[in-house]
């Protein structure tokens, strides 16, 4: 097995809550909460969960957009938590990201030509006409004509907005790239574009990526290994194909059949109905105790209201498939029951 070029470990994230008169700190808000993953190079690593469930605040974390509240972080064998300013500059050009947003994310006062210019002045690649071919470049890879160079942003729509998002990603060549759901602001059509334009550059460039979605198809699509979030920590990961032919974790399997069947007379409807999960994510500030999960769990357990459930290893070394839950855990299979 290769090194991995990403490696997260018990990373963590905190946002202080503050109120009163003196805006004391009164709470931690724990947005992530304890995860951990590897991302070999070339591949891409699926982040899925609901809304509110830290999958956006862990992909600026892991760019150290937000500073890590615990935890570590190695690229490419480098641990970027102790990395000084300067140092984690020149580590920039090596990690990118594009944002969710097409339209705030790119300044309505810069042209395509200053906004893809800007990473490339920053990182002093090429020379003034050198990085003028280079964006043009850039802009062909992404299906954009070259003509595009001197328009706005506004003379666009979504789905070339966010290919002129993904060029600025690419211009300074990185070696991993994080997607924040970089596709959920469009059409379903331009989605499929967006979705195999990117997959066409990690075989053409070889950059991994670590895709960030609330959309299970989507992510299905385009992953090789997925890691299942909430409320701050992953529940559950593997390979894309057991996570899709064998979920475990009771939230994974109610994720998997809330998404709507192309089939209108399977019986696979009825099953989603059933299974759609009842209230909303809870607060992070407050988070439940022991599984934070058993709130909405249909098999929660007198245990997981008070234990915290270890991750485990339900796959092989070589093909390793992580739950964190009670039920897969061989020490108290004997000893819990349903109440």
């Amino acid at each position: 097995m290769n090194a991995p070029l990403l490696k997260v470990e018990n990373l963590a994230k905190h946002f202080p809550v503050r109120g009163g008169l003196l805006r004391r700190v009164q709470a931690q808000l724990k947005a992530v909460d304890g995860v951990s993953f590897e991302l070999e190079a070339h591949r891409t690593f699926g982040l899925v969960g609901e809304s509110g469930c830290g999958k956006s605040t862990l992909g600026r974390t892991l760019l150290r957009l937000h500073e890590p509240t615990a935890g570590r972080l190695w690229f490419e064998g480098q641990d970027l938590t102790e990395l000084d300013t300067s140092a984690l500059k020149r580590q920039r050009k090596q990690m990118q990201i594009i944002f969710q947003d097409p339209f705030a994310s790119l300044s309505p006062r810069r042209t395509v030509y200053e906004t893809l210019r800007e990473p490339l002045d920053l990182h002093r690649i090429g020379t003034a006409s050198g990085r003028k071919r280079r964006i043009q470049e850039l802009l062909e890879v992404v299906g954009l004509r070259p003509e595009a160079i001197h328009r706005y942003p506004h003379e666009f729509s979504g789905g070339q907005r966010q290919r002129i998002g993904i060029a600025r990603a690419l211009a300074v060549e990185p070696k991993l790239i994080v997607a924040d759901e970089a596709v959920s602001a469009l059409d379903v059509s331009v989605q499929s574009q967006i979705l195999n334009l990117i997959g066409d550059l990690q075989r053409e460039f070889g950059v991994a990526f670590v895709f960030i979605s609330h959309d299970l198809a989507v992510v299905q699509h385009i992953s090789h290994e997925v890691g299942v979030m909430y409320l701050g920590q992953l529940v559950e990961q593997a390979s894309v194909e057991r996570i899709y032919s064998m979920p475990t974790h009771p939230y994974t399997k109610a994720l998997l059949k809330a998404v709507p069947k192309p089939d209108p007379q399977s019986d696979d409807l009825d099953a989603a109905a059933a299974s759609v999960l009842e209230g909303d994510v809870p607060s992070p500030i407050h988070p439940p105790s022991g599984c934070s999960f058993h709130t909405r769990c249909p098999e929660a357990m007198a245990i997981c209201r008070s234990q915290t459930p270890k991750s485990i290893n339900i796959g092989s070394e070589t093909d390793p498939h992580q739950v964190r839950c009670h039920l897969v855990d061989p020490a108290l299979s004997l000893h819990i029951k349903h109440e």
